[in-house]
């Protein structure tokens, strides 16, 4: 099933949806394998380590180390891996309120990484694209 290219078909359907928990980054050492106790919901591996993202409450059951707390906000729109402008757009609107954006592209889905302090903030900003 192929996603959508199109960006203003993109902004129009997409259904952003905040996630209740909170979520972290960490980096660590060694390879992933070592880690498959955990929920980690997304990893990449850089030659500095192993970035890890998974829920607070692991990372300090873990004691692993991380700066920031993040929510994720879910674009509920299936869009292509080789959409254009999607990622642009998003970061474009948050930055305009102060607000980082760490995308992470999956399969089906983009998922945005924002302060979460923020997060409510983001999520209305991103539902401007809908209205």
């Amino acid at each position: 099933m192929s996603g959508i290219t199109d960006l203003d078909q993109l902004l129009a359907a997409m259904e952003p949806s905040l996630v209740d928990e909170e979520f972290v980054f960490c980096t660590c050492n060694g390879s992933l394998s070592e880690y498959t106790e955990l929920d980690i919901i997304g990893s990449f591996k850089e030659r500095e380590g192993l970035t890890l993202i998974l829920p607070l409450s692991q990372a300090r059951q873990e004691d692993l180390e991380y700066e920031g707390v993040f929510r994720m906000i879910t674009l509920n729109v299936h869009s292509s891996l080789e959409a254009v402008g999607l990622t642009a757009a998003v970061s474009n609107k948050l930055s305009q309120r102060g607000i980082s954006a760490n995308v992470v592209a999956a399969y089906y889905h983009d998922h945005i990484f924002v302060q979460s302090t923020k997060a409510d903030e983001a999520l209305l900003a991103l539902l401007e694209f809908v209205k």
